[in-house]
């Protein structure tokens, strides 16, 4: 199944601005997507706004979520970027926890809460925050979108555990959802979750025009269905098994499968924040590639790390015969694409206030260096 032409380069460039002065080698690689899912502009404008420059040590650092981040345009800002994903989490569970309430019928809402509560890292409901911040809107605002499509990633994550799809016993360190209620119980909540999260949006938006609202729900919309999340998937099925399964193949499944909620977190953040369409469309393009980033780093893990480590079964994909990034260009080549995934998502950023700015940018370092 071919469903674009790929182009592939590599270049090999040697910086000597890392940190104490070390120089350090880092090979790229370019790869042409389809073209409605082109990444990066050859020419992308830019506003007249704050010119975005971080020090190196905040964009090359291995374990950002343990460090500051800090902005040359101004060297007295820092984040912190653990209690930043410390507080957020903490306000989207509690979030979560109000709107999704224990009631009748209780097992089916037993069942919602048992997978929406069960901990994560929330990095899809704090880009969707920080993209709202970052246009100048407030966390309160985003905050509905941002649970809906925490309820949408929990609503794949208990489908896509199902003895049909995937077949999985542990999800975030817990059994999953039919382990504890039963298969149909677990197609049923997943169910429910996906409608709830329109409902969410729709009734608990505060502040934003009815016009943006529904272009939110849009975006959500076309993210999970037969052109995003679902295509993913199908293509992902069918393609188990198969002995030659190209890059290009492997990319449009992520792009689509993992990419697209990513994306719409963002592009959601942005809308319901009052961003200008040029705005909208350099954060979905910075999305794009922290979703593709995301799912290349996860085919790593999946191989280098044990199942306790990341709180699911580890090496599933070897075992279900998958094609991954690993598989197809190793581990080393799989770590210099998401290097060149990251650096070209950060550029997307260039032309926006430093200090808005600093949550994406750690995000960004976060989903490339994490370890689960």
């Amino acid at each position: 199944m071919s469903l674009v032409n790929p182009i592939t380069t590599w270049s090999t460039t040697t910086t000597s601005k890392s940190p104490k002065n070390v120089q350090t080698t880092t090979r790229s690689r370019s790869i042409i997507l389809p073209h409605k899912i082109s990444l990066f502009p050859s020419n992308p404008k830019s506003k007249s706004k704050t010119h975005l420059r971080f020090s190196i040590s905040s964009i090359l650092t291995k374990n950002p979520q343990e460090s500051s981040q800090k902005t040359s345009k101004d060297p007295t800002f820092t984040l912190d970027f653990k209690t930043y994903m410390l507080e957020k989490a903490s306000s989207v569970n509690k979030a979560l926890e109000q709107a999704v309430l224990l009631k009748e019928p209780l097992k089916i809402h037993e069942s919602m809460r048992y997978s929406l509560l069960a901990g994560g890292k929330r990095v899809r409901p704090m880009l969707c925050i920080a993209a709202c911040e970052l246009v100048g809107g407030l966390e309160s605002t985003a905050m509905p979108s941002a649970c809906a499509v925490e309820m949408i990633h929990t609503m794949s994550l208990i489908h896509d555990d199902l003895p049909c799809m995937d077949n999985d016993d542990l999800r975030r360190g817990k059994p999953t959802n039919h382990k504890i209620y039963g298969e149909d119980v677990a197609v049923l909540a997943g169910d429910a979750l996906l409608a709830f999260s329109f409902e969410h949006v729709a009734k608990s938006t505060k502040g934003v025009s009815s016009d943006r609202i529904v272009r939110v729900i849009g975006e959500l919309a076309k993210c999970i269905g037969s052109e995003g999340l679902v295509a993913g998937q199908v293509v992902d099925i069918s393609s188990e098994g198969m002995t030659e399964v190209g890059l290009e193949h492997l990319e449009f499944i992520h792009v689509h499968k993992t990419a697209a909620l990513l994306e719409a977190s963002v592009v959601l953040g942005a809308i319901v924040g009052g961003a200008d369409d040029e705005d909208v469309e350099k954060l979905r393009k910075f999305a794009r590639c922290i979703g593709l980033l995301f799912q290349v780093v996860d085919d790593i893990l999946d191989v280098t790390k044990s199942s306790q480590e990341l709180g699911k079964t580890a090496g599933k994909d070897l075992v279900a015969d998958k094609t991954t990034y690993p598989k197809l260009l190793g581990i080393e080549k799989s770590r210099e694409f998401a290097e060149k995934l990251n650096r070209e998502a950060q550029e997307q950023l260039e032309g926006f206030d430093s200090v808005k700015a600093a949550p994406l940018i750690a995000l960004a370092n976060y989903i490339a260096y994490r370890d689960n």
